[in-house]
């Protein structure tokens, strides 16, 4: 396998790579450390919970069957999605917008009819922000470091034994292999700045949808599915090579701001 040969690992690859993992696990502890002690009389860890599960069961199990059979799967509806941009940006960011705040929603309705604080809405919204970083995305940091520190070592051969790369899972393993070996200190930043705004993200969405639900307001749930969806559409545009990284995080800090902008009003509202 002569394309991993090739392949150096970065000198600011491990340690940028150990940062990120340790920073991955210190953001939501802090958010969930910091709320807990300033407001223990008003919130409940089963809220925290609940926003977890919430994310977990809506994301990561309901949404990604229906990738599975619209985006993965081989029929006329897949690939009339994967064949246009237009129609793979719309797909992608209305089924996180759906399945995301609508998850929320039920939640927060018909499940958690106890503590409903607006210092528990904050904590329901750090549990779905926290769990996305620590199930989804700080496995993929520890991945990469452990294939940046077993490439270092200079024995390719002995790399891919360890790691399980054969010829048959060769090419679906060298793009990890690679990402690995080119992280730097400037993607850990990167990732750490999207990660803090995510947080901020779920908290002001949690925030909009809960209004909605302890008021009877019909309109804040499609509101907060609207600026969901805005948020992920350079994510999909960037996915489908239409506009470069670094264009993911200034629309991302726009957006957040806009939904932490209204999320602050409402809370204000929800006084006592």
């Amino acid at each position: 396998m002569t394309e991993f040969e090739n392949i150096e690992i970065g000198k600011s690859s491990i340690p940028s790579l150990a940062i990120t993992v340790v920073l991955m696990i210190a953001i939501p502890v802090l958010f969930f450390l910091c709320w807990r002690l300033k407001h223990k009389e008003r919130t409940k860890i089963s809220w925290l919970i609940a926003g977890a599960v919430g994310f977990l069961v809506s994301a990561r199990v309901l949404e990604l069957g229906v990738h599975y059979l619209c985006i993965v799967a081989d029929n006329p509806v897949s690939r009339f999605i994967n064949g246009s941009t237009a129609a793979f940006v719309l797909y992608g960011t209305v089924m996180a917008g759906v399945f995301e705040e609508c998850g929320r929603h039920i939640v927060l309705k018909y499940i958690m009819k106890k503590g409903r604080t607006r210092e528990n809405a904050v904590l329901y919204g750090i549990g779905h922000g926290g769990i996305e970083i620590l199930a989804i995305l700080l496995p993929s940091m520890i991945l990469y470091l452990v294939i940046a520190i077993l490439f270092s070592q200079g024995n390719v051969e002995d790399a891919l034994n360890q790691l399980k790369i054969t010829e048959a899972t060769a090419a679906s393993a060298l793009p990890s292999v690679q990402a690995a070996a080119a992280f730097d200190y400037a993607l850990m930043a990167m990732n750490v700045v999207e990660r803090l705004l995510a947080m901020l993200l779920h908290i002001g969405l949690t925030v909009i949808v809960f209004y909605g639900v302890i008021n009877t307001k019909k309109g804040f749930l499609p509101l907060a599915i609207l600026l969901h969806m805005a948020m992920d559409a350079f994510p999909a545009l960037y996915q489908r090579g239409a506009v470069p990284l670094w264009s993911i995080e200034v629309w991302a800090a726009l957006w957040t701001a806009v939904v932490v902008f209204i999320a602050v009003r409402l809370y204000k509202k929800m006084k006592g």
